[in-house]
């Protein structure tokens, strides 16, 4: 058996290489939320990555979530395409918030090829933000995503069952929206350590401006 020999030793020696932790550079994505980003390593969602919201239902206020941020997109000219949403989106609800309508595209897509178009969509670099509703997502899926949205450079954000919480995922960040208490908690952050305590839900906006609480789907898409 080898000797043992203190870290100490080779370090003084200049054998063993001690790496210096770099801060990432802020996010040029901000939430729209500052409690939320106060909360986030980056100050808000992480850039040319895929981030997860893990939902227990649908309809529990999850667009509003991503609404400020789609919304400056929007307005900065920039396309969001909607990969498969469940029910059709309500499109005074979205003018409601700010997003630009004729910058919004919603592509239908059976539930084998959601994983394939939302990967098309972020890997094209044509798009600002892309949101996909995929019915199975496994690692290699999710991986695919992944680096599409680093090739394009695109904020990719995928809605999934709460129940995605108990496996890993290369996603940079996850969400969880919880419901009893209603409260919203950050299960994984690229770059830092998550919050311990959850975070209130709604969250304050720290602005006069408030978001709609009406329905922001109408007609279901698909049974």
């Amino acid at each position: 058996m080898s000797n043992v020999v203190a870290l100490d030793h080779l370090f003084d020696a200049r054998r063993l290489w001690r790496g210096q932790p770099q801060a990432r550079p802020p996010s040029r994505q901000p939430t729209g939320f500052p409690l939320l980003d106060a909360a986030l390593p980056s100050g808000g969602w992480p850039e040319g990555a895929l981030s997860e919201v893990l939902l227990p239902l649908d309809g529990i206020g999850e667009l509003t979530l991503l609404w400020p941020t789609l919304a400056r997109l929007t307005q900065a000219d920039g396309l969001v395409a909607l990969i498969a949403p469940p029910y059709l989106p309500f499109p005074a609800a979205w003018a409601n918030a700010g997003v630009r309508l004729d910058r919004l595209q919603v592509v239908r897509a059976e539930p084998r090829d959601v994983p394939w178009a939302t990967e098309q969509c972020l890997r094209s670099a044509a798009c600002a933000a892309v949101l996909c509703w995929p019915h199975q997502a496994d690692d290699r899926t999710l991986r695919r995503l992944q680096l599409a949205a680093e090739t394009g450079q695109c904020l990719g954000i995928a809605m999934r069952p709460v129940s995605a919480a108990a496996h890993a995922s290369p996603a940079a960040l996850r969400l969880v929206m919880e419901t009893r208490p209603t409260r919203l908690r950050v299960l994984k952050c690229r770059g830092g350590t998550p919050p311990a305590q959850p975070l209130p839900w709604p969250l304050p906006t720290g602005t006069s401006e408030t978001l709609p609480d009406s329905p922001v789907m109408a007609v279901p898409d698909r049974a």
